[in-house]
């Protein structure tokens, strides 16, 4: 059985994002881990269309990803605030098809099954052809429970969005 436990949606502004993303120091690239940076730009590079509209689809897809997991929370605690936000650890990542998945650190998933489901997924990260958190295929945690992401994320006319599930499934 399956239940929805949060939805997120989130739009990013292009040029806006562009333009952050260019500004002497900023920290806007931090908060993305080395292989979203990387898959970004080799999109960037083949669809000639450049490396900040991928990445502002990823950073509209990991905005909708903390929207879903704190709707799941309904009146807990969040495990984060704003200052100690795991931006880096929360991957949208493309499997080997283009397909994106949601691909957490094992600290962010430890932290997703214990704040949503009381209990810890012992499960390592794993790379995003086996984590496709969003597949059928999710290794169960301690429990007959385990949660997996969906997500869309696209781009046009200047703006990115992306639109992610978190579901329970037992």
């Amino acid at each position: 059985m399956e239940s929805i436990l949060g939805l997120g949606h989130d739009v990013v502004d292009i040029a806006g994002f562009e333009k952050q993303l260019n500004e002497p120091g900023t920290r806007l690239r931090g908060l993305f881990s080395a292989r979203e940076l990387r898959q970004s730009t080799l999109r960037g590079e083949s669809k000639a269309d450049g490396e900040a509209v991928h990445l502002a689809a990823r950073w509209a897809g990991k905005e909708a990803v903390i929207k879903a997991w704190s709707e799941a929370l309904g009146v807990r605690d969040a495990p984060f605030t704003v200052d100690n936000m795991p931006w880096s650890q929360i991957e949208i990542l493309d499997d080997s098809r283009g397909r994106p998945g949601v691909v957490l650190s094992e600290d962010a998933q430890k932290m997703l099954y214990e704040s949503v489901l009381g209990t810890i997924n012992h499960g390592s990260a794993q790379s995003v052809q086996q984590s496709r958190i969003h597949s059928r295929e999710e290794s169960a945690s301690d429990t007959d429970a385990h949660l997996e992401w969906r997500i869309s994320i696209s781009h046009d006319g200047g703006i990115a969005s992306a639109v992610v599930l978190l579901a329970k499934v037992e």
